[in-house]
């Protein structure tokens, strides 16, 4: 899935938030960001690409949007 290498430490803490909230805000990535030492912007992509699979398998567009689109 990730194109960064991560420990299992890092995937356990970002699944665990992922499940809490599939759309973090600000504050929350730079916590979750922060515990796995990892930059906001990794942060943030990892989100991105986690809520892309989880629509793809859950049978919802990729990007957010009204199901109408």
């Amino acid at each position: 899935m990730e194109c960064m290498k991560l420990s299992d430490y890092q995937a356990k803490v970002l699944e665990e938030n992922f499940k809490a909230s599939k759309n973090p805000d600000a504050t929350t990535l730079m916590l979750v960001a922060a515990e796995c030492g990892l930059s906001e912007e990794e942060t943030r992509k990892w989100f991105k690409l986690r809520t892309s699979q989880w629509r793809q398998a859950e049978g919802l567009p990729a990007e957010l949007g009204s199901v109408l689109d």
